[in-house]
């Protein structure tokens, strides 16, 4: 699974998810033990995380939005992906 991003100790990642069991543009975090999927519109899909780092994450997408759509449509055709800069 591709990873698009790292910060604070939060890695994000995004996969290709044709046939997946998320019918959602989503992302998938870790942050040591801890891992979530959070659908772009802010949606906890599944798993859990700390209060803290899920804030932080909810930060990040609503200001990458644009770039995580196209990350979503780019992996979903099967063109690869692209980087995204981190929370600072």
């Amino acid at each position: 699974m591709p990873v698009l991003s790292m910060f604070y100790g939060i890695i994000v990642r995004m996969q290709n998810e044709r046939g997946g069991k998320h019918n959602k543009p989503h992302i998938h975090a870790i942050y040591g033990d801890y891992e979530i999927v959070l659908a772009l519109d802010g949606e906890k899909l599944e798993g859990k995380f700390p209060k803290k780092q899920q804030k932080l994450l909810e930060a990040w997408v609503a200001l990458h939005e644009d770039e995580l759509k196209a990350n979503w449509k780019l992996l979903n055709d099967g063109e690869g992906y692209f980087k995204i800069d981190p929370l600072r």
